[in-house]
């Protein structure tokens, strides 16, 4: 009897101890309003489980926010209610999120900054994110090649944002020394409607267009749709960006309209997350940049950057 009570005793101390040292990670990132920010939602959830699973010792609070206002509530809540020891965020903006985020940083939280960086350097711990100039260049480069060198093209752009400036910088320093001529470049705000409604209008001015480049696949979507009612599909090319399950199955399938994408991968947020973990479950020093490579996805690599079971 007095073994059972003392394994029981020690039991309950091992017990007390794993609780009293378990670690609380917060993730902050935006609500699932588009496409990018579904697959983002997802890879999100399926990290949550995976490392919790893995790693009892961790306990992951992932919250999401349709606004920079509501991020910056969530984060006073982690603080307050669930007293985080790291926090994982994707600002929804950044200057905005910049100070608050400055704030859980001075109560010694590890802090772990995702894509869109704050607006004052040296807060985050760590920071991943894609390459916007990598992924206009790649761009630029397959449409260059595509066209042996000539043709006229149209671009549809994000938003005035670094970002997008990046993006557009990379693709046409790709281009230049060519003869490949932008007959124009206009902003569709990352999304499906106004990539329609603005390749609708390059369609009624230009009768010649070899190929188009949208900065996100869910401006591709909305290309797609305006060169089909069009009955333009066969005289010129797509190139997205993203990796979007829609335009990657379409590329997985050899469509002629769309046959690459280049990856910006929502699954950043499982790199930032696992890089996180790192910090209290090893001894592995993290801090520093991780700026994760833009592929140009094809018809023999597709399948490898397909999630079926993904919203994006």
């Amino acid at each position: 009897m007095k073994l059972l009570k003392r394994i029981i005793v020690v039991a309950g101390l091992t017990l007390f101890s794993l609780a009293a040292s378990a670690q609380t990670i917060g993730v902050s990132i935006p609500a699932a309003t588009h496409g990018w920010a579904g697959g983002l939602n997802f890879h999100a959830e399926q990290t949550k489980a995976r490392l919790e699973s893995a790693h009892p010792e961790l306990k992951i609070v992932l919250v999401t926010a349709n606004s920079a206002s509501e991020q910056a509530n969530d984060l006073e809540d982690l603080v307050a209610i669930h007293n985080m020891d790291a926090l994982v965020i994707l600002p929804f903006e950044s200057a905005p999120l910049t100070g608050p985020v400055r704030n859980v940083k001075r109560r010694d939280v590890f802090v772990t900054v995702v894509d869109r960086g704050l607006s004052e350097e040296g807060i985050e711990d760590v920071y991943v994110a894609g390459n916007n100039a990598e992924m206009g260049r790649v761009s630029g480069e397959y449409i260059k090649e595509a066209l042996n060198g000539s043709g006229e093209i149209v671009v549809l752009r994000g938003m005035p944002t670094v970002i997008d400036e990046q993006r557009f910088d990379g693709f046409m320093a790709a281009i230049e020394g060519s003869n490949i001529n932008v007959l124009d470049h206009q902003y569709a705000n990352w999304n499906r409607d106004d990539g329609f409604t603005v390749m609708q209008d390059f369609l009624s001015r230009f009768p010649k267009i070899d190929a188009v480049w949208a900065q996100d696949d869910d401006i591709a979507i909305g290309v797609i749709q305006a060169v089909r009612q069009a009955r333009r599909q066969d005289d010129l090319f797509i190139v997205g960006g993203g990796g979007m399950k829609d335009i990657i199955r379409r590329v997985m399938e050899g469509d002629r309209l769309t046959p690459v994408d280049v990856l910006y991968p929502p699954s950043m947020i499982s790199t930032a997350m696992e890089l996180t973990a790192l910090k209290f479950i090893s001894d592995t020093p993290i801090e520093g940049e991780y700026i994760l490579g833009s592929p140009l996805i094809t018809e023999e690599n597709a399948e490898q950057y397909y999630f079926p079971e993904s919203p994006f």
